[in-house]
Formats: structure tokens, sequence, C-alpha cells
């Protein structure tokens, strides 16, 4: 049987501080030897920088060294810490309160993606076992008056060599905190104990907030007085589509080879994102805040654009084949197709993104009022791009099958994510296609807006949620379609060769909200036109 010599408290905080700093840190330490690479002090920043942070960790860890409280706390952050430390490590992802959002707000068939061997293999032996041989460890602490002086003592001393530390090193120490603010989310456990203390601010924050209605002046134009049919309009809202990839925006592979030939489809090639992760993005879009305003917590507590239409007179319907809306649906309906049992469609609990389509000619034959249908994909959600779409549409080999992005060939990976772009071209396509089809007993409309990008290994960086100020334009250029029936045109006052002039223009997800009020001849107070990027392109008699 195991049995290992008892230690006394402030050796347990020093070893773990140590552990913590060198068996978790790899990301860290190999960044900042990129950053410092031909600096002649390099050696002694790092080392100045490793003390800094042993002594940290060790001033909070003796803050916590108490009986029945230090080993629960250290085997929490052994575990976690290994986890962070692998996704860290395999997808070049920073920690911060989006990313812990987003990972508080997946659903199940998201996290299976991630899960793998190798993850539980490398927790097992970083996380698990070291925290086995610390329950093993007696510790040996004495009276509690003593205690406390030992502790004194103990953060007074790495309290002072952390000062020396800085004082003596302070201008090279402060020229690389001030020139790379990455480096804070790059600390293991800190980066995410403390996005977890941000996370936990922001629900406090809107628990606390009472809920508060928008736009309630919101009524329909009188030119819909004028309107001869119903209306749908469909607001597909893409997943993880980068605008670089995609073959109508001038990327070299043909990944869009359906919607080239759509006459009358709009592209918009210079569109950005409000966010790098779903659960910023969707939110912001809808919400009506700008980027640079945008709050989170705001965004939770208050009614966006689909409440907004609702209550001018339009149904408003999200069908979803993701993890949720991210409390943009909440007060409209949702149909959630994502685990529906068709076999052509869905296998292994999730479903390829054309489940969105189904019986979508039979609901337009028996629609009674104008319409506003969100479509939320899966689109080209990884790491496991493979399973985005059908096998008949893997055009683009090999393909990467792992959900280890850093292991595999990138081209492989590339591969994969484009044949995603070809699936959502096709569905794209297919959806333009029933609306054609409807389009003499029904207007017909369709705008497609990606949530954010996607990394593909450039910058050691993989998939998406990079905060917003570091993250490279592979996150934040999305593409953005528009297609109108021709009496949708008339109808809506659309002018689709003026709005192909300006397909070029600086636009981002601000302009949703004001575009899909302007659109759809929604009056309210909370409009500004020049947020709309289809007033310009509209008639005088449809103006609002």
């Amino acid at each position: 049987m195991l049995k290992l010599k008892s230690l006394r408290p402030e050796w347990v905080t020093l070893l773990a501080s140590a552990y913590l700093l060198i068996g978790f840190n790899s990301v860290l330490w190999e960044h900042i030897s990129t950053v410092l690479q031909g600096d002649a002090h390099a050696v002694l920043l790092r080392l100045a920088f490793g003390v800094l942070l042993l002594c940290a960790f060790n001033i909070v860890l003796t803050l916590l060294a108490f009986r029945k409280v230090l080993k629960p706390v250290l085997a929490a952050l052994f575990i976690i810490s290994a986890g962070v430390a692998y996704f860290m490590s395999q997808y070049g992802v920073l920690i911060d309160i989006g990313m812990l959002r987003n990972t508080v707000e997946t659903n199940v068939t998201e996290v299976r993606d991630l899960l793998s061997l190798k993850l539980f293999v490398h927790i097992l032996l970083l996380g698990v076992i070291p925290t086995f041989i610390l329950l093993k460890t007696p510790i040996r602490f004495r009276s509690l008056p003593r205690e406390l002086l030992q502790k004194l003592l103990v953060v007074l001393a790495s309290a002072a060599l952390l000062a020396a530390v800085a004082m003596v090193n302070y201008q090279g120490l402060a020229s690389l905190f001030r020139n790379h603010h990455e480096l804070r989310l790059m600390i293991v456990p800190s980066n995410y104990i403390g996005a977890s203390v941000n996370y936990a601010r922001e629900k406090v924050g809107v628990a606390s907030q009472p809920f508060r209605k928008i736009g309630e002046d919101a009524t329909l134009a009188p030119a819909w007085a004028g309107h001869p049919r119903k209306s749908l309009t469909v607001l597909v809202v893409g997943e993880s589509a980068r605008a670089e990839n995609f073959g109508l925006l001038g990327y070299n592979r043909d990944t869009t080879p359906q919607l080239s030939k759509e006459q009358g489809l709009l592209s918009f090639s210079n569109v950005t994102s409000c966010g790098t992760e779903t659960a910023v993005s969707v939110p912001c879009m809808f919400s009506g805040m700008t980027r640079k305003d945008y709050d989170a917590a705001r965004a939770k507590n208050q009614e966006g654009l689909l409440d907004m239409l609702q209550r001018a007179g339009l149904v408003v319907e999200w069908r979803d084949n993701q993890s949720g809306c991210k409390g943009t649906c909440d007060r409209v309906h949702v149909e959630d197709v994502s685990n529906l049992k068709d076999p052509a469609l869905c296998a292994d609990n999730e479903c390829h993104d054309e489940i969105l389509l189904k019986d979508l000619a039979a609901r337009i034959d028996d629609l009674k009022q104008d319409t506003v249908l969100v479509l939320h994909q899966m689109g080209s959600h990884g790491p496991d791009y493979y399973k985005r779409y059908p096998a008949s549409f893997e055009r683009f080999t090999p393909v990467c099958r792992s959900n280890a992005l850093n292991q595999c060939d990138r081209q492989s990976i590339v591969n994969g994510y484009d044949n995603t772009l070809l699936y959502t071209d096709h569905v794209l396509a297919s959806l333009i296609d029933v609306l054609r089809s409807k389009q003499d007993q029904v207007d017909t409309a369709m705008i497609y807006l990606s949530d954010h990008g996607e990394s593909l290994g450039e910058y050691n960086l993989f998939l998406h949620g990079t905060p917003y100020m570091l993250a490279p334009e592979q996150q934040k250029h999305v593409p953005m379609l528009a297609w109108f029936s021709d009496n949708y045109r008339k109808s809506f006052g659309v002018d689709t060769d003026c709005l192909q002039q300006g397909r070029d223009r600086p636009l981002s997800q601000d302009n949703l909200f004001h575009s899909m009020l302007g659109l759809l001849q929604v009056r309210t107070s909370l409009y500004n036109p020049q947020l709309d990027l289809f007033a310009g392109c509209r008639p005088a008699q449809a103006s609002l």
C-alpha cells in the first residue's frame, strides 16, 4: 500500500504552486519564448515571470491551506487545470468569460465532439494521478494560532520576493504585460478562475435586473396594406462559416458551386461579426446593440428583434439544428429539429442541416399569415468537420477525422472544413429552390448571415472563441447573402441592382437588427436608417 511521508502545509502549497506553474502552462511558456525571441534579456525575463507566478500562486494557496480545505481545493485545481491545459494546447484557445460561456451553454452533441481518449489520458496523467498522490499524503497541521502565524510568514516572504523580482525587472516585465494582453488569458489556473468569477457576476447581474421590453411602439408601416400576397422571410443563421473560404467571395476553391449559379443572389463581401463565438454573436445581432456597446447581461434581460417583429403583427418562428438560440427566441415559437429521427438526414443524435428544410414546402402552402422564419444551422461547427455533411459532399480529400486538429495535416483540416461549406451551399441553394417554387403564391426572401468565422491552424489557432481584440480576421470576417423573389422585391421595395453596387462596403452584424426592421417595413423609434443596409436602395414610396 502506498505510504508517503507527511508534509507541512507550506511545503504542500509550494510544491502545488510549482506543479501548477510547470505542469499546466506549457502553452504560456511557449508563447513567452516566442514573444521574447531575440530579446537580450529573454532568459532573465522568463525566470522573473516564473518567480512572479510562483509567488502569486503560493500566496493564494497559503491563504486556503486549512484542514479539510486544502486537499479538495488542490484536487479540483489539478483535474480542471488538466482539462483546460489540454484544450489550450490542442486548439490554441484562450480562456476568458466568452470561452467559459461557450462551455457552459453548449449541448451534449458539441461536448461529445470534443471528447477523445487522448483527453482522458491527459487528465488521468496530469490531474487524477497527482490528485491521488496528494490525497494519500498526510499533512501535518499545527495548532490554529501557530498555523496562522506560519501562514503570515509565508505570505510576507512570498510577497517580498514577488516585489523584489518585480522591481529589479520592472521595465522588461511592464513592457511584456503592456504589449501582450493575451498572457493573462494563458495562465492556468487564474484564467479560468477569473473567467468563472466574471461569468458568475454576469449571471447575478442578469438575475438582479428586471426584464425590459423594447420597441413597444413597433407597428407595420402603411405600405403593408398594398401587399397583394402573404410573405415568408427566411433568416438563416450560419455557424462558423468564414468569408475567406467562401467561393462566392473569391476563394480559390469553388465551395459554392450551386449558389454561384443563382440569378439575383446578393453576396456581401465585407461583413464582420459581433463576437467570435455563438454565445456572443447570436444575442448581439438580434439585440439592437452594436458590438461596441454590447452587454451580455443586458441582452439576456431584454427583448430583441424577434419580439419586436412579433409585436408588430408578424408570425415569428425559430427552427434550430444547433445548441439553442442563446435567449433570442425565448418568446417566439421554437422547433428543435436537431434530434429528429429521420434516417436519411440524422444519425448518432444529430442531423445534417437539410433537416431544417423538412416539410418547408408544405408549410408554405398552408401559410396563413406573414411570417419570419429563422433557421439556425449546425453549419461548419468543429472540430469534427467531417460529421457536418453527408458522405456525398466529401469532394475535397483527404479529410481529418480526428478532433485533435493539431495532430492532423493542415490541408486535411481545410479539406474537411471546405466540405462543410460545400454542403451549406447545397442547403441554401435548396432553400432558394423551395422559395422560388412558391413565389407565385407567397412573396419569399432569404437572408443568410454566419454567426462568426473559424480558425483552421493559422497562428496555431483552431476553432473560434478567441477574445475579439486578439482574434484573427478568419474568426471575424463572415459571409452574408440575400435573395428575393421578384414579387417580394416589388412588395417590399428592394432594389437589388443598387444593393449589388454596394456589396463591398463595410458592414457588420450591427446592421442586421435595423436592416430587418427596414426590410420588413416595421415602424419603431428604435429604427436607425444609418444601420439599415437596404435603406439607400429603397424607393421613396416604400420608405418607413
